[in-house]
């Protein structure tokens, strides 16, 4: 096994040169110091690594780079609207804090997620009806995914936020696979890669297939607590828009 400060090292040259993630001195040390010999190859040790890495905080396990023009991280000033267009100046790792379905009504969600909620499912423009145990003969149809029905194809404006805590707008230009409320990997704390180069227009980050890579994972505590309250959310939302409407 090598020794730890060799191990870090070379863990720390593999997760930045491979997967643009500059991993904290903190993490890191306390990843290390949980490998026991013999140690598992470098590879496996790399993929839990890695692993972890997506399924935590990012302001809290990546290096924060003292440097405010480093190229793995946002711009301070990226959320600047006065700003016409910009571009990454390099890959920047990022996690999504929220995910709003901007093609459809935000009342059309309310009602969707309460068909769900109420034990129906919506298939194309057919509604159907998950009936209670008791009211059929024989098994009970499988309950319905409340992430795919209670949502719609987009396009999406997300919210992300870098290692740094610095925190921009996002909307989907084109869709992006493995995004978007009707992907049931889609989760509050998954991580993406804004690839060098992405366009930032009037503050906005512009996200297209070609300059995003989704890593995956999430960050369990803040899905649990988006779900929960997206209802209410939305609710908010329409109740601010009719005030908004009947004040102007």
């Amino acid at each position: 096994m090598p020794p730890p400060t060799d191990l870090a090292t070379q863990l720390t040259s593999i997760l930045l040169t491979r997967h643009s993630l500059l991993v904290s001195a903190d993490w890191l040390h306390s990843f290390v110091s949980t490998v026991r010999a013999p140690a598992p190859p470098l590879v496996a040790l790399t993929s839990t690594a890695q692993f972890r890495l997506l399924n935590s905080d990012f302001t809290a396990v990546l290096a924060s780079d003292s440097n405010p023009a480093s190229p793995i991280l946002l711009p301070l000033d990226v959320g600047d609207p006065t700003v016409k267009e910009r571009r990454l100046a390099g890959n920047v790792p990022v996690q999504v804090l929220d995910v709003e379905d901007v093609g459809a009504s935000r009342w059309g969600q309310v009602e969707r997620i309460e068909r769900v909620e109420a034990g129906e499912e919506v298939r194309g423009r057919e509604v159907i009806r998950t009936l209670p145990p008791e009211a059929t003969e024989g098994p009970a149809p499988a309950a319905p995914v409340a992430s795919g029905a209670a949502s719609g194809k987009g396009p999406h404006k997300y919210l992300l936020q870098d290692a740094r805590g610095t925190v921009v707008s996002a909307f989907e230009k084109v869709t992006v696979p493995k995004l978007g409320l009707g992907d049931e990997g889609m989760c509050i704390g998954i991580k993406v890669m804004l690839k060098s180069g992405t366009v930032v227009r009037r503050g906005v980050v512009m996200l297209r297939p070609e300059n995003v890579t989704v890593l995956g994972g999430k960050v369990e505590g803040w899905d649990d607590s988006w779900k929960a309250g997206r209802k209410d959310r939305l609710k908010r939302m329409v109740e601010e828009q009719a005030q908004q409407a009947q004040a102007g």
